[in-house]
């Protein structure tokens, strides 16, 4: 974004049981389960959910027994579906389409190349302390609450399901306050939705904003904006595997590459493509050498490495160009082996990834700062 004297911006997140995200982490649930069995497995799965329906469909090659229908109902479960009255749950119809993967790809990933190709971007700045644009980390901490007061009961009528946004005012280019907050959360129909905006506010809005040292009068928070919402999930909005990419990054402050992450072996650079991009971008911006950082990447079906690598710091660097390639390029190898490798991808660590972005968290490899 670029800097002006005054602005605002805005970013969106969804709850886990929102029903993109449902199918994001039932991918990933079936990529950990065949990388726990098989670390050099290759996994390219989607899921879609919708009105009492769940499909679970791509390409799997592997040395792995993988029970695809047991995993997706076990998600669906812990997810919080477990009533008829969702019109979706666990014991909802799962339908399994999961075949080999295409030779003519897998040509290319077994000479260590990409998987497919394709353009990514990394991007970090000082707004945060996880480097992150506060839009995206604010609408990130208010979904999380929102599913941590259902699943403890601190507010026991919230139903799965449910989205935030928040605007941020800047001046000069530094966040200067929050100015609105929406929330959408399903509850149960003897609530009413004044109860539930004084609950949201008091338990979910205020913790998260004054984390990050904001707050915002109840005013300007709105719930529910048509004013009736009971029933959430895919029985009301049909949920695809990887359509939620711009809540996975930036929150649209920021870049994003061509390619969805979740249900994808590392293999595919859409996935550890962008993990690099953002690892070295962090890493420029906590070591000092630049205040805001974007890394670019791109390569070719079956390339080692990439076709374009560039850093841009919006004039905020504080070295000179080849310092800057220097750092760099002893940080990591952005070969595809060489970010596998470095960050150590080939483990199961992606299903925790899928909601609440994949960045920002300092559980994952690609958020380390490099000592």
């Amino acid at each position: 974004m670029d800097d002006m004297k005054t602005s605002t911006f805005t970013s969106e997140s969804v709850c886990a049981g929102h029903p993109d995200k449902i199918c994001d982490q039932i991918s990933d649930a079936v990529l950990d389960a065949v990388l726990k069995q098989d670390p050099d497995g290759h996994v390219a799965v989607e899921t879609m959910a919708t009105y009492d329906n769940l499909f679970v469909v791509g390409e799997v090659s592997a040395n792995a027994s993988v029970d695809y229908e047991k995993i997706a109902r076990q998600e669906i479960r812990r997810l919080g579906y477990t009533e008829e009255v969702y019109h979706f749950s666990d014991h909802s119809p799962v339908t399994v389409g999961v075949h080999e993967q295409s030779r003519e790809i897998a040509r290319g990933v077994k000479k260590k190349g990409a998987g497919d190709q394709g353009m990514m971007f990394g991007y970090a700045c000082r707004e945060t302390r996880e480097l992150m644009p506060l839009p995206i980390m604010l609408a990130h901490g208010l979904t999380r609450a929102i599913d941590t007061a259902r699943e403890k009961k601190t507010i026991p009528y919230l139903r799965p399901d449910g989205k935030s946004q928040v605007t941020v005012s800047y001046q000069d280019g530094k966040p200067l306050g929050v100015t609105a907050v929406v929330l959408a959360v399903p509850h149960s129909e003897e609530v009413e939705l004044a109860d539930v905006k004084a609950d949201l506010y008091k338990k979910v809005v205020l913790p998260v904003l004054e984390r990050y040292g904001f707050s915002v009068p109840e005013k300007s928070l709105i719930v529910n904006g048509t004013g009736v919402w009971h029933t959430g999930g895919p029985a009301s909005d049909t949920g695809l595997t990887g359509r939620k990419i711009v809540v996975d990054t930036y929150g649209g402050y920021a870049r994003v590459g061509g390619g969805c992450f979740s249900g994808k072996d590392p293999s595919k650079v859409d996935r550890s493509g962008a993990y690099a991009a953002r690892y070295i971008a962090k890493n420029i911006v906590a070591a000092g050498l630049a205040e805001r950082a974007e890394v670019r990447l791109a390569y070719f079906i079956g390339a080692r490495r990439p076709l374009m690598q560039e850093v841009e710091t919006f004039g905020t660097e504080k070295v000179s160009g080849s310092a800057m390639r220097d750092f760099v390029k002893g940080l990591l190898d952005t070969s595809v082996e060489g970010i596998i490798e470095g960050l150590d991808l080939r483990r199961p660590l992606y299903k925790k990834s899928a909601a609440y972005g994949h960045f920002g968290r300092s559980e994952f490899p690609w958020e380390k700062i490099y000592k």
